[in-house]
């Protein structure tokens, strides 16, 4: 009999526990389904299609300030990294925006990376989205504030490089008025009014020069050129104010390779090139000007016997209005623009040019461009049916 009772209770504790656990389990599973329908973060409805195709940058965080979702533009721009919004400024001002939920709008310089110094300047505005999250939209305006900053730059060069000469001019012609009666006083003061009347109009040719250049579209626009016929022109439109200081202009080397690109944009360069260095070569030297071709490229130099540049000041050489010695700028009559003309021609051709230098040893200015292939796929027929390749259009660059 007893052996009987402790069967049936030993069967009701089995049972027992059984239960338990089978409730114990359920619980259990309930609870990891509840707590993974909390992890995952559901945003307002609608707001997922419309952050799908604004074309900005978006971040969307909670409210301990966990990144819900980003885009790829957000990550490219280096504002998320994981999870996690990156920049403390950003983070400061989805905060503020949380606790006062007015929408906000500022402009930073942020670092691109963990690496590098390179930055990128975002306009953000930061608005509350739903009751739980916060929306960063991130415009990136770095090349419209630099183009920004090069256009004030160049504006407030141009007013400050005009002064000078229409200022003297103005004097000069109050001198010429007073001095009426002295014919050597106007001689002298008429020659120096031709001077700066000069001076002044090279400036405004040079600015009409870059001026044209923002609009040319060499790609489309430009066929085959000869160079060596570009530079002869170059050459002898150089011929006289070499000849003012006994300058001989020493033309050599040949090549048989075309370039594609404006003929009158390159002469300009070129001209320019050589104008450089006629102006600062002492009289009775030579500027050497050489032509030939390799690995693919048309390689022009340029060599004056001048006083050289330092080191430290041949990387800024091409911008616009900069001059190593200003005062011997203003003597030679440069308008600072030159250089900076060449690059921008060379540049939007597909090359480069640099410049080697020794104080006291001259300087060689090397421009480098990009052959015109002739390619033999298409002929069916005599030698002359081939066709020609532009840079990025089939040719060797």
């Amino acid at each position: 009999m007893n052996d009987v009772l402790i069967g049936v209770l030993s069967g009701l504790v089995g049972l027992t526990l059984g239960i338990v656990g089978l409730l114990a389990y359920r619980a259990s599973q309930r609870q990891r389904a509840g707590l993974m329908e909390v992890g995952e973060p559901t945003l307002p409805e609608g707001s997922a299609e419309i952050l799908s195709v604004i074309g900005r940058a978006f971040v969307v965080v909670d409210d301990v300030d966990g990144v819900v979702r980003a885009n790829p533009a957000a990550y490219a721009f280096g504002l998320v990294r994981g999870h996690t919004l990156v920049h403390p400024e950003l983070l400061e001002l989805a905060r503020r925006v949380r606790s006062d939920g007015v929408i906000e709008e500022r402009q930073f310089e942020l670092p691109r990376g963990p690496l590098g110094q390179g930055t990128i300047i975002v306009h953000v505005r930061v608005a509350p989205l739903g009751e739980q999250y916060i929306l960063l939209l991130a415009d990136d305006r770095t090349e419209i504030t630099r183009t920004e900053a090069i256009r004030n730059d160049f504006v407030a060069n141009v007013s400050h490089e005009l002064k000078t000469p229409v200022g003297a001019i103005s004097l000069l012609a109050e001198a010429v008025d007073e001095a009426a009666d002295d014919a050597v006083a106007v001689r002298r003061f008429a020659a120096r009014l031709h001077k700066e009347s000069a001076r002044l109009t090279a400036l405004v040719q040079d600015i009409i020069e870059l001026s044209r250049l923002q609009g040319a579209d060499v790609v489309m626009q430009g066929r085959p050129v000869d160079v060596n016929a570009v530079l002869a022109e170059a050459v002898d439109r150089n011929k006289l104010p070499a000849e003012g200081k006994h300058i001989k202009i020493s033309l050599g080397g040949r090549s048989d390779a075309l370039v594609h690109g404006d003929p009158d944009l390159l002469m300009t360069a070129f001209r320019n090139l050589i104008d450089n260095a006629i102006r600062y070569s002492p009289e009775g030297t030579t500027v050497g000007v050489g032509v030939r071709s390799r690995d693919g490229l048309v390689q022009v130099s340029v060599t004056d016997q001048g006083p050289g540049i330092p080191q430290e000041e041949q990387d800024r050489i091409f911008e616009r209005f900069y001059r190593v010695d200003a005062a011997r700028s203003r003597q030679t009559g440069g308008t600072g623009l030159g250089l900076s003309i060449v690059k921008h021609v060379i540049s939007n051709h597909g090359g480069e040019v640099t410049v080697w230098s020794q104080p006291g040893q001259g300087s060689t200015f090397t421009v480098r461009l990009p052959e015109l292939e002739e390619t033999t796929a298409g002929k069916t027929g005599g030698p002359n049916e081939g066709t020609l390749s532009a840079p990025g259009q089939g040719g060797r660059v």
